[in-house]
């Protein structure tokens, strides 16, 4: 699982997150739902250890995140993989390649057996003869999948989402959530995703985090969320349906 305790974090006198305590269960995906700005991608920065917070931590697996101890980090994150909110794909790469990347850089497997394993993850993201295209070529949503097969690459233990729908029309953005539904079931990592679209959080959360003014005010199912009495999540869903 992965434990939030107490994190607080500021840039210079504007504190970002003020106390954020928050457990997600193996096997579980959690969306942190939040207006834009308000921490959420910052939070994912912490947990991946990309950020070190001000006070506070966090638990992968039980064991804090080793901050200070590079060796250590880049252990953990190689239990991690992540689907960045504009993709982040190198545009000189091949879609394969960008795929591969991290097998190339970071496993003793063989050319082959990384091809073999960037194919398959391809396929399981419905991109399949892809690999050789580059990301110029490819719309916002087959760069999202892209993403997907690269952050499945390595078989991780947790995935991260940062706002997967933004920048995507409707019905992209509804292919995306079925599919990050779909690869949970199939492979039950434990999986952050951060958003501020409602409708996205609905489809692909297990349970729903509201983070509001630097701490999580509500935490619940999909049903508890829409059943809530809470005035800041009633505004909040309110706000994105209306």
């Amino acid at each position: 699982m992965i434990e939030i305790k107490g994190i607080e974090k500021s840039f210079g006198d504007h504190q970002v997150l003020a106390g954020v305590d928050l457990t997600v269960g193996t096997g579980e995906t959690m969306v942190i739902l939040g207006r834009s700005g308000c921490g959420k991608s910052v939070l994912l920065k912490l947990v991946i250890g990309l950020l070190k917070p001000d006070s506070g931590q966090v638990l992968v697996g039980g064991e804090p995140v080793p901050y200070d101890r590079p060796g250590d980090l880049f252990r953990m994150r190689g239990k991690f993989g992540m689907l960045f909110q504009a993709a982040a794909l190198f545009d000189s790469l091949t879609v394969g390649e960008n795929v591969g990347l991290g097998l190339k850089e970071n496993t003793s497997l063989n050319a082959g057996e990384i091809s073999r394993r960037v194919k398959e993850k391809l396929l399981t993201v419905g991109l399949d003869g892809a690999e050789f295209l580059k990301p110029a070529e490819l719309s916002g949503g087959m760069k999202k999948r892209v993403g997907l097969a690269r952050a499945l690459a390595m078989d991780p233990e947790y995935i991260l989402y940062d706002e997967p729908t933004t920048g995507l029309d409707p019905v992209m953005g509804g292919v995306i959530n079925e599919l990050i539904r779909d690869l949970q079931h199939k492979f039950r990592a434990t999986s952050i995703a951060v958003t501020h679209d409602i409708h996205s959080a609905f489809r692909i959360g297990d349970r729903i985090a509201l983070l509001h003014e630097g701490r999580i005010v509500h935490v619940g199912t999909v049903a508890e969320t829409k059943a809530t009495r809470n005035p800041v999540v009633e505004e909040f869903i309110e706000g994105q349906s209306g």
